[in-house]
């Protein structure tokens, strides 16, 4: 029916089959087109940057690769260690260019302080009032309606907190309602611990997530105009506030002594809480002994550099065994500052002649210790300090070795006569070791009378403090029964 002469329809298949598509590589426009890439004069801005940057990498990777043969050395390649990008590098740009952005970008979807009392507005006003304890409350219903509301007046980034797995987080009543204060106080702290992450974040210089002396010093020293017990600080005191503050991070936040933070760590620190503390408008709310107890309060610190000045009596700037002797008046063991000095003080070049003296900074880590030996990290720092063979374990003999010069002290005080051994049986008891015949530091921290434990052996008004607990604790008492 159909006929050959129909414009190539008629082909049959062998004549097609012995017909060959040229290749790419021989058509004029594919090598033109190539050519036209090649020279870079058809590409954008972008474009020519992204191929001029590697051609300039190439060019490294030439020179390298040169440098080593003719060495004689084995190429290593870069990925198997992490390498510090060089300064004034295109990696050192790129990534604080990045970093930049990102913490921007995380900036920018925080609530700020008009956001955070919109929020409270709009809880206030769409909750319930619980007639039975005058909470205001909402249930899950209320919960997505104010979700709503807030969306519209401060926008989508408070959204996040409206999710029913927030919900479910707090305690409900018996109707299924949760208290709204609780969880505006949640979103503030989400939003504070966020906004300290991202400042931290900024000062981490070399993206690592920790953070170095000077870098927590610099955080400090931001924070204190935004806190109300703090900004009227004298700025000639600013610097040294920021040398006694920031060791108390790394005191808790650094136990391998490594001489950096963990930013993650030092998020989720009380260190960080008790020094936002000092938020609080009103001074006269705050005793002067909750100031004192609080380490980063201008009167604490203001107390620790007055005490290191009386101290230092030659005004060199550190301390010698016998100007430490006199902290607490005296009370400390001499055998105990012996071994202060032999475990936490730095083998430099301080201090006159051969003999080792503590700086300030080691003074700093000896009096937290002392006012923390509560804490695991109080108690692992005096540890080191009673371990007097560096054995890891304490034995009768090194409880009857530290407490003989408690018990001289308590003599030359006018004390009745001890019998160490009725002491050492006593701390046996207390610590409950695992093996009969040694304390470790795990026993110590389980034992959860390891801070009185060394109390004992290292200071004789701990020892009569722990001897007289009963009445001091009878003392207590009366004064809250007359109120």
């Amino acid at each position: 029916m159909y006929s050959g002469s129909s414009d190539g329809e008629g082909l049959d298949a062998s004549s097609v089959a012995s017909r060959k598509i040229p290749p790419a590589s021989s058509m004029l426009w594919v090598r033109n087109l190539r050519r036209f890439i090649g020279s870079g004069a058809g590409l954008g801005s972008e474009a020519l940057m992204e191929l001029e940057t590697k051609r300039i990498l190439l060019d490294i990777f030439k020179e390298k690769q040169q440098k080593s043969a003719e060495a004689g050395s084995i190429p290593i390649s870069n990925f198997l260690f992490h390498q510090k990008p060089e300064d004034g590098s295109i990696s050192s740009r790129v990534q604080r260019l990045a970093k930049f952005r990102f913490l921007k970008k995380q900036s920018d979807l925080l609530l700020n302080a008009d956001d955070l009392d919109a929020m409270w507005v709009c809880l206030r006003e769409n909750c319930v009032i619980d007639d039975a304890t005058g909470a205001e409350k909402m249930n899950y219903e209320d919960f997505c309606h104010i979700a709503s509301v807030c969306t519209e007046q401060i926008g989508p980034k408070c959204r996040r907190f409206f999710s029913p797995s927030n919900f479910m987080k707090f305690e409900k009543d018996e109707s299924g309602r949760i208290a709204i204060l609780p969880f505006y106080l949640y979103v503030m702290r989400t939003v504070s611990l966020t906004q300290a992450r991202i400042d931290m974040s900024e000062l981490d210089e070399d993206s690592d997530g920790f953070l170095l002396p000077h870098e927590m010093e610099a955080y400090i020293r931001g924070l204190i105009p935004n806190l109300a017990q703090l900004r009227d600080m004298p700025g000639a005191f600013v610097q040294m506030y920021c040398r006694i503050a920031a060791p108390k991070f790394f005191f808790f936040c650094d136990p391998n002594r490594r001489g950096k933070a963990c930013i993650k760590k030092v998020l989720l620190s009380n260190c960080l809480q008790e020094l936002m503390e000092l938020h609080q408008e009103s001074e006269e709310e705050v005793t002067d002994t909750e100031q004192a107890e609080n380490w980063f309060s201008m009167t604490s610190a203001q107390r620790v550099c007055d005490m290191f000045l009386a101290l230092d009596k030659d005004m060199n700037g550190t301390l010698s065994k016998q100007e430490l002797r006199e902290y607490a008046d005296g009370t400390l063991t001499d055998i105990f500052i012996e071994r202060a000095f032999d475990e936490h003080v730095r083998r430099g070049k301080t201090g006159r002649g051969n003999a080792r003296e503590m700086d300030f900074e080691s003074f700093l880590d000896f009096v937290l210790a002392l006012e923390n030996k509560d804490t695991p990290e109080g108690i692992t720092y005096l540890f080191r300090c009673l371990d007097l063979n560096g054995r890891g374990f304490l034995t009768t003999a090194d409880i009857h070795t530290l407490f003989r010069d408690v018990h001289q002290k308590w003599i030359e005080g006018g004390n009745y006569e001890l019998c160490i051994e009725d002491v050492r049986d006593e701390i046996w008891d207390m610590v409950k070791p695992a093996d009969p015949l040694r304390i470790t530091l795990s026993d110590l921290l389980s034992c959860k009378q390891g801070g009185t434990v060394c109390s004992m052996l290292i200071d004789v008004r701990g020892f009569w403090a722990h001897d007289n607990r009963e009445n001091l604790l009878q003392e207590e008492e009366e004064p809250e029964e007359e109120s």
